[in-house]
């Protein structure tokens, strides 16, 4: 298996507003080989807001033919970088850049039932 991560930088103030984004998984969720998705705001940063969107995938062809698909491109057409709160007034960009890394799952362990 694998972890793609995908590291989000934005606006302070506006972490939670970008993961809300995420709440519908427009598709992701019903690929072949799709296992997870967690979205993390970083704790302690200054600056900025940051997310850490994580898919967890049965193996990188799976995760490829994702990014391959007409339901990513429909899901990134109309990337949300800009605001919507009114108090930032319409169409102030948020988005500050991302990075996207792949991992592969070497060991995996879940809490004991007792």
């Amino acid at each position: 298996m694998i972890v793609v991560t995908n590291t989000i930088k934005v606006k302070k103030g506006h972490g939670e507003e970008v993961a809300g984004r995420f709440q519908k998984t427009k598709g992701v969720d019903q690929s072949p080989g799709f296992v997870r998705m967690e979205v993390m705001l970083t704790e302690g940063l200054v600056e900025y807001d940051e997310l850490k969107v994580c898919t967890t995938w049965e193996d990188k062809a799976s995760f490829e033919a994702w990014v391959n698909s007409d339901s990513f491109r429909q899901a990134h057409a109309h990337r949300g970088s800009k605001s919507s709160s009114p108090q930032e007034g319409e169409g102030e960009r948020i988005m500050l850049g991302s990075h996207l890394t792949t991992h592969h799952i070497l060991v995996s362990r879940e809490a004991s039932k007792v």
